[in-house]
């Protein structure tokens, strides 16, 4: 099930990694949220993310696994775990692209 609640992930991250960029990531990444059905503020969700990141920086979440953990809480209730790795999936490359090998990690390791 993990693995393909990732590959969802890495497909959305496909699908939105061509868009346009413009001078505010926070923008971009907003949009890019829009496309697999993640809403809310922009502000608010590019803060979640950027947390998700140094999270990951400071040690405090040592694998993706943690980071969706995190991000599953902070989404509104009712947010499902596949929004929560599709919410990194688009954050990392955005945020903290020096860390998405720990969603490829994730999709490798097995169930």
């Amino acid at each position: 099930m993990k693995r393909v609640i990732l590959a969802v992930a890495f497909a959305g991250l496909a699908l939105t990694a061509p868009a346009v960029a413009h001078a505010d990531p926070d923008t971009d990444f907003a949009n890019a949220l829009h496309t697999v059905g993640i809403y809310g503020q922009k502000d608010y969700n590019a803060w979640i993310a950027k947390i998700a990141c140094e999270r990951i920086d400071r040690g405090v979440d040592k694998n993706a696994y943690d980071s969706a953990e995190f991000v599953s809480n902070q989404l509104p209730k009712g947010s499902t775990t596949e929004q929560a790795w599709k919410f990194l999936g688009l954050a990392y490359p955005t945020y903290c692209p020096a860390h998405q090998a720990l969603l490829q990690l994730a999709a490798e390791k097995p169930a």
